[in-house]
């Protein structure tokens, strides 16, 4: 008999289609916030108005803005943050960005509700697989603050307590939880995405797939995100379409942010596979942006597990509009008409690093959940040349 729980996020409301400055506004008068702290990106606060313009109603609660966010959120940002966090005793944090900005306040609420401030006493509390293979998930104390977010991409981070952390020392990406850490609320305002580069908001959207592929295809996978899921990858499959015919068209990237909405359901509900868990190797050692890891792996993640993965995978192709279309197949073909590279080797990466790649890879937890079972570093070499 199946069973399993489903664990709910800390997060109270969804605003979708309304402005970010209207949203922004609800939630602080809602809250009785009175320190607001902003972390945003540099080049949204400083090359566009769109952070002043969504602050405008609430400008005079704010007591502090913090746009030096790093993709791959390495170890010295986050205590950056952390600390001004603590200096300005800020009551609500108001995250305004993609997956980078939003993780980067994840991993520093961890920070402040344990009181670390150095990149060595981070380590104790990041996912990890113990020696045995079992997997090692800290969970801190309630933090001082919470977060509400508007996000700019595609990428989900919103929907999640899961954020990404870089240990630059060793070029390898951690995962760090917390009930309270990600958004209590979430702004789905596409009218602030216009200014989010093309690349960046596809390859997010190509994110967002991967997201709802692995969760079809876990190993525990849920009825709930199943449905979700679904619905997922037919919103994304015609949004990013259409995205890439009109870009001003807004209603598409509403669409295309309902997507990623219900295709991160699954994120820490289900275990993923090797396409997030490669992703990450490749991300932290080489520098490519999660939505770019995603489109050189997902459609050879994705045939490397069709033999066990059959019937969801059927699913995946309905969704996409050709039932009669092997899943990879129309993946790999909707990554490819957005413009986005779908081959390793098109990365710049010399082909050498694969097996250093396969090895990182093995210390990743959802290598070790793929549903084809993974045991060896030969497997992932095997993935990796395949997707080269």
């Amino acid at each position: 008999m199946r069973t399993g729980v489903f664990n709910f996020l800390a997060q109270e409301r969804v605003h979708f289609g309304v402005s970010a400055a209207e949203g922004i506004a609800a939630e602080v008068a809602q809250r009785g916030a009175q320190r607001l702290f902003v972390v945003t990106s540099r080049s949204l606060n400083r090359k566009t108005d769109a952070v002043k313009s969504a602050l405008a109603p609430v400008q005079g609660q704010v007591v502090g803005l913090f746009d030096e966010c790093i993709e791959h959120t390495p170890r010295d940002t986050v205590l950056a943050l952390t600390r001004q966090l603590r200096a300005t005793q800020a009551d609500l944090i108001v995250s305004i960005g993609g997956g980078t900005v939003i993780d980067t306040v994840k991993v520093a609420l961890v920070c402040l509700a344990e009181g670390v401030d150095d990149v060595d006493a981070m380590s104790q509390w990041h996912m990890r697989v113990a020696p045995d293979g079992s997997r090692i998930t800290p969970q801190p104390r309630l933090p001082p603050c919470r977060q509400i977010a508007v996000p700019t991409t595609l990428s989900g981070a919103e929907f999640s307590d899961l954020g990404g952390c870089t240990d630059t020392r060793y070029g390898t990406k951690q995962g760090y939880t917390g009930t309270w850490i990600g958004a209590a609320s979430v702004i789905l305002d596409p009218r602030i995405t216009v200014h989010t580069p093309e690349r960046l908001w596809l390859s997010t959207g190509v994110r967002a797939v991967d997201h709802a592929v692995e969760s079809l295809c876990s190993i525990n996978a849920q009825p709930l995100i199943d449905a979700t899921s679904v619905r997922a990858l037919a919103l994304l499959g015609r949004a990013l379409t259409r995205y890439a015919t009109d870009p001003q068209d807004l209603d598409a990237r509403l669409d295309a942010q309902m997507g990623a909405w219900l295709a991160s359901m699954g994120i820490r509900r289900t275990e993923y596979g090797a396409s997030h868990g490669l992703g990450h190797a490749l991300g932290a050692d080489s520098g490519v942006p999660h939505g770019i890891t995603s489109c050189v792996l997902l459609p050879t993640v994705m045939r490397y597990n069709a033999e066990v993965c059959a019937p969801q995978l059927a699913e995946v192709a309905a969704a996409l509009g050709d039932a009669s279309r092997p899943a990879a197949d129309q993946v790999e073909a909707l990554i490819a008409r957005l413009g986005l590279p779908t081959r390793i080797g098109q990365l710049g990466i010399d082909r050498s690093r694969l097996p250093i790649l396969a090895e990182k890879g093995m210390a990743i937890p959802w290598v070790r959940t793929n549903p084809r079972q993974i045991e060896r570093v030969e497997q992932l070499v095997e993935i990796l040349e395949a997707a080269w």
